[in-house]
């Protein structure tokens, strides 16, 4: 499926701004990219896309169920792509920098403590702070 397919089956036009930042997540480096790194790369691929038009696609992919919004606790939205399956983060303090990690272990101790307490879990995010290793070397 095209880049223009997917937007189209979403219900959106396929514009250039929106096939833009589309392209900017599924090729790019970076996973998890506030508004503000979408409008960097922009800037250096010399775009005319100005950062409220970043804001407002940014915004209709997650509307659209194209990308994921997480709020960590720098307090910046950071978007990357649904790619359907769940996953954990790993955010640094240091840098910023956010991975991914999945454990069944952990998803299966949480179930567990919810069928304890009588609970029905229908969705949850798990976020751990810290060091990344590159930080926690230089000290």
């Amino acid at each position: 499926m095209t880049n223009i397919d997917e937007l189209k089956s979403t219900g959106l036009k396929a514009t250039l701004p929106r096939l833009k930042i589309m392209e900017i997540f599924q090729k790019g480096t970076q996973r998890h990219m506030t508004a503000e790194d979408v409008f960097r790369v922009l800037l250096e691929e010399r775009s005319d896309i100005g950062l409220a038009t970043v804001y407002r696609v940014l915004t209709q992919f997650e509307q659209a169920g194209i990308l994921i919004r997480s709020n960590f606790e720098s307090g910046k939205a950071v978007y990357e792509l649904n790619e359907g399956q769940h996953h954990d983060h790993f955010i640094c303090t240091s840098c910023g920098k956010v991975e991914e990690f999945y454990d069944a272990e952990i998803e299966k101790r949480q179930h567990a403590v919810a069928k304890a307490k009588g609970w029905l879990v229908q969705d949850h995010t798990m976020a751990l702070y810290g060091q990344c290793a590159a930080c926690a070397k230089k000290g």
